[in-house]
């Protein structure tokens, strides 16, 4: 009987001399399979399958997105409420003036009219009660709670604040408004008294934070680099500029003037007080600022 091809002999021999010619090469090929078998390959049907790395897996997060930026908004939230206890003053106040707009858009249009003209800084009510018509004119923003100051304010005080402190922040405000109030409503006075105006110019409506505000401002630019520092007083002085080309209101300008030049009048006061100052960079970034004028007709 011929030999069947691959046969193995009764004695365990090899008829046909198969073991003899096998080629080394498919030794070689064998043991290479072998080796793809330990690197994640099956062996043979129905053996297990290991996982190969990356092959069904979720897509490995990239650095910087996701997980990372995950955790940079949560040690954002942390340090939020962080930064805001650095500033109780403007952010009290902040929260004083967003009050004071919401009731002007949401209340009685003719109450919202009478607290208005008893909070002006005219020169009736200063006769009358000063301190309180000084007090109370500073609650409120010109245009509500639409006010581009609602914007300007917190950036520009919660700036200073952090570098001067609350209690100094306050007395810079004050001194802008304050001072720049008188410095427009005496000659006024002064003039009526004298027959120059009349009387009907003892009253008129004027309240606001903006001579507050643009001596806040002016003082913040003393603590900056010389860049910043002129670059901020420019824009100041532009915003005015164009605020009295849009409604030119004579006692208003001067009033923003006074305040800008008592902001700076401000500066040994303010770099002699101060806590920190940024180090001067050649490639400064933005840093808070003044960018609107409030300018209504008889209003600051």
């Amino acid at each position: 009987m011929p030999a069947i091809p691959g046969a193995r002999a009764a004695g365990g021999g090899d008829p046909d001399g198969l073991r003899a010619v096998a080629p080394a090469g498919a030794c070689a090929r064998a043991a290479g399979a072998r080796r793809v078998v330990g690197r994640g390959w099956p062996a043979a049907a129905g053996a297990s399958t290991p996982r190969v790395p990356g092959v069904g897996a979720s897509t490995p997060r990239v650095p910087g997105v996701g997980w990372a930026d995950g955790r940079h908004k949560a040690a954002l939230a942390r340090s939020l409420p962080r930064a805001l206890r650095t500033v109780p003053f403007t952010l009290g106040y902040t929260l004083v003036l967003l009050g004071t707009g919401l009731y002007a858009r949401l209340g009685d249009p003719g109450t919202v009219r009478d607290l208005l003209a008893g909070s002006s800084t005219d020169v009736f009510h200063l006769s009358q009660r000063p301190l309180l018509t000084l007090l109370v004119s500073a609650l409120w923003a010109v245009g509500g709670i639409t006010s581009p100051y609602l914007v300007a304010f917190p950036l520009v005080l919660g700036a200073l604040e952090r570098r001067l402190g609350g209690v100094r922040t306050a007395a810079v405000f004050l001194l802008g408004h304050v001072l720049a109030t008188l410095l427009t409503e005496v000659p006024v006075a002064l003039s009526v008294a004298a027959g120059h105006l009349p009387d009907s110019s003892l009253r008129r409506l004027d309240y606001g934070v903006s001579y507050g505000l643009i001596a806040c401002a002016a003082a913040l630019a003393g603590l900056l680099s010389p860049r910043r520092r002129w670059a901020l007083l420019g824009g100041i002085a532009l915003a005015l500029a164009a605020g009295i080309l849009v409604d030119f209101d004579p006692l208003t300008g001067w009033g923003h003037a006074f305040a800008l030049l008592l902001g700076v009048l401000s500066w040994p006061y303010v770099r002699r007080n101060t806590r920190w100052r940024p180090r001067s960079r050649r490639d400064d970034g933005a840093s808070a600022g003044f960018a609107h004028s409030e300018q209504v007709s008889g209003n600051t």
